[in-house]
């Protein structure tokens, strides 16, 4: 199954937040912000609020019911006149990434991706099954985002 999760992973988050060509589906909850991808009987969903502070949670369903999979997150914006050019610049290409580097589990983007003056970093500690991380962007040295996310395998 973890082999099966890790490549699904991968597979949704680079066709749902990351990609921008993307759209999003209707919204689950009032003010919630969608998306969802499906494939091979595993379904991702990824609901979040706000813009440059954020709060959100992944799930993947396995046969359109059971959730087997989750990951809770929270960001900051630190300067938020820069809220659209980092994401453009640095933020949807670094997860754009997720996968391509085997030395890191699929939740974000790589442990390091640098574009002009901007340098995101992602450090996690555990696995698929429980983990905890950090995202930060810094520019010009200066950090000016940071996310913390958690999450793990969903058992009854």
């Amino acid at each position: 199954m973890n082999n099966d999760l890790y490549n699904f992973l991968i597979e949704a988050k680079k066709q749902t937040y990351a990609n921008e060509k993307v759209k999003k589906v209707i919204s689950t909850r009032k003010g919630s912000y969608d998306y969802e991808y499906a494939n091979n009987k595993m379904i991702y969903h990824d609901t979040y609020f706000g813009g440059t502070n954020f709060m959100g949670e992944e799930v993947v369903y396995l046969d359109d019911k059971t959730p087997i999979w989750g990951m809770n997150y929270y960001g900051v914006t630190f300067d938020e006149s820069l809220s659209e050019e980092v994401i453009d610049k640095v933020l949807r290409p670094a997860l754009m990434q997720v996968g391509t580097h085997k030395d890191i589990i699929p939740l974000r983007g790589p442990k390091e991706y640098i574009n002009e003056e901007y340098r995101y970093n992602f450090k996690v500690n555990g696995d698929l099954n429980y983990f905890e991380g950090i995202e930060t962007i810094y520019k010009n040295n200066e950090k000016i985002y940071e996310l913390k996310c958690h999450g793990g395998l969903i058992k009854k």
